[in-house]
């Protein structure tokens, strides 16, 4: 009877740890993880972000192109330095969704420690004026606004802060602290540049964190009538703020023309000129000088005026899509953490959004924010891109939804 034999054992490869076979299966489970597919909020979020900030292009392209060239430049010359920050933005948004939660709670302190002191530095020699607001700097030739970067490092801070009370919340006390007076320093350095518009989006960011938190009503309702306190007395000392806010109210625009009413006047009348159709793309009449921050503030209204309606309403789809998918990471998350930033990011994006064209349309007084993903300025469109990627990273945490 032959002996049967033992087939020898393949020797181990060194490089592998002497499993082949487990190594292989890490590779496999590697790339699976890789390249799982990724939720429905992603898709919504990420496509909607993309084609905003491509249609901002555009436009940013279609306003300044006629000024530009009364200046003796390119036409592009002001499209080609927002496709720059377009360029850094939409890579550093992809790079942020894949970092994971642990990422941003280690980073909320740090976060909010480092813009704060970057939005100091609008004090000091390097700060620069801008239409009465001293919100700006500028190193080397490059200008930047701070208090971009703050309404993202604030996000963060409050989900973080919030997540580790949220046993506490219903104590009105660890509600308060440190969250109030934090808050409430960070925003009066931006107040302090005499910026109300991003103050306000500031407030709403807060109030937006807190009522995804789940606080009881009445004490979400105080730091609510809190700020809107702030904004009044704010808006009554100042008399240039009170005349915009009293425009919006003057049923006679026309007589002050040359005064408060010639921005509200020339933004409602560039978007209502467009009609359904729009004049075409280029063809805006009010971009050649007539409606200041074209570009800037007022781009909706060249939106309006050079696609018509329907060139507004695809932006304001786009927001909305923006909106469902941000509001389903909310709706669907088990993690306190995930819930408030999303929540406030939301806020601070889509309220903004909202605010910039309530001031078109003259529902709003001017408060000088701009569209974001549109609007031109690299440190928003940055900003805001950097944002959409945490909320990217909030959805990829998302449970595996069941199919019936």
């Amino acid at each position: 009877m032959a002996t049967p034999t033992t087939l020898p054992t393949p020797p181990a490869d060194p490089e592998d740890g002497g499993g082949g076979s487990r190594r292989g299966l890490a590779a496999r489970v590697s790339l699976g993880a890789i390249f799982r597919p990724v939720p429905a909020e992603f898709m919504l979020i990420a496509s909607s972000a993309v084609l905003l900030t491509i249609f901002g292009l555009v436009m940013v392209l279609s306003a300044t192109s006629a000024t530009t060239t009364a200046a003796g430049e390119a036409p592009y010359d002001d499209v080609l330095k927002q496709l720059v920050f377009a360029l850094i933005g939409l890579p550093l948004m992809f790079i942020a969704s894949r970092l994971p939660l642990s990422f941003w709670k280690k980073i909320a302190w740090p976060a909010l420690i480092l813009t704060t002191i970057f939005q100091l530095l609008v004090f000091t020699p390097l700060g620069i004026d801008d239409a009465g607001n001293r919100n700006w700097i500028q190193i080397a030739g490059v200008q930047a606004q701070p208090s971009e970067f703050l309404k993202l490092a604030l996000a963060l801070w409050l989900g973080f802060i919030l997540f580790r009370k949220q046993t506490m919340l219903a104590d009105w006390r660890h509600v308060f602290i440190p969250v109030v007076p934090v808050a409430g320093a960070v925003i009066a350095t931006v107040l302090a540049g005499h910026d109300l518009g991003t103050a306000m989006v500031l407030f709403l960011l807060v109030l937006g964190a807190l009522f995804f938190s789940g606080v009881k009503l009445r004490i979400f309702v105080i730091p609510m009538l809190a700020a809107v306190v702030a904004v009044a007395a704010l808006a009554i000392t100042s008399p240039n703020r009170m005349e915009r806010i009293l425009s919006v109210f003057n049923t006679d625009c026309v007589d002050d023309y040359l005064t408060t009413c010639y921005q509200p006047l020339h933004g409602i009348w560039g978007l209502a000129g467009g009609g359904i159709f729009g004049l075409g793309l280029g063809n805006s009449k009010e971009k050649y000088e007539w409606l200041p921050a074209a570009a800037n503030d007022y781009i909706f209204a060249i939106v309006g005026e050079e696609l018509g309606l329907i060139g507004a309403v695809t932006v304001l789809a786009l927001f909305a899509i923006y909106a469902v998918g941000a509001f389903h990471i909310i709706r669907r998350t088990d993690d306190m953490f995930v819930r408030i930033v999303a929540g406030a990011i939301t806020v601070w994006i889509v309220g903004q959004a909202l605010i910039n064209i309530g001031v078109v349309i003259r529902l709003i007084p001017p408060l000088g924010v701009p569209l974001p993903f549109m609007s031109q300025g690299g440190t928003s469109l940055v900003s805001v891109l950097v944002a959409t990627g945490v909320l990217l990273a909030l959805a990829r945490t998302l449970p595996a939804q069941r199919r019936a």
